[in-house]
C-alpha cells in the first residue's frame, strides 16, 4: 500500500517503512507526526481525493532534524567588478512512515 501525501508545497509517494525527507516540521526527534493531506491511496482498491481523500491519513515517527549541504550563489558582473557570494543551508526534517490509513 501506497500513498501519495501534501507537505510543505510538494507531493510525495510514500510507502510504510519508508524514510523521508521533508521541509522542515515543528516537532522534535522521536515525536509523531500525521500528515492529513492525502491527495491518493493506492493498494487493493485505490482511492483518488478530489482534492483529498476525505478519512484518510499517514502517520510518522521524526527521525532528526538537519540542514542541508550548502548551496553556494555566486553574481558576477563583469568588466565592473561587482560579485556576490552567498551561502544557504535548507533545514529539513527525516520522518520515518510507521502506518498508512485510508
Amino acid at each position: 500500500m501506497y500513498a501519495i501525501i501534501k507537505t510543505g508545497g510538494k507531493q510525495l509517494k510514500v510507502e510504510e517503512g519508508q524514510t523521508i525527507y521533508v521541509e522542515k516540521l515543528d516537532a522534535k526527534a522521536g515525536d509523531k507526526v500525521t500528515f492529513d493531506k492525502v491527495i491518493f491511496v493506492g493498494g487493493d482498491k485505490p482511492q483518488i481525493g478530489s482534492p483529498l481523500v476525505d478519512g484518510a491519513s499517514v502517520t510518522g515517527t521524526v527521525e532528526k532534524q538537519g540542514r542541508a549541504k550548502k548551496v553556494v550563489t555566486f553574481k558576477y558582473k563583469s568588466k565592473k567588478h561587482q560579485h556576490t557570494k552567498q551561502g544557504h543551508r535548507q533545514p529539513y526534517t527525516k520522518v520515518v512512515i510507521d502506518s498508512i490509513k485510508a
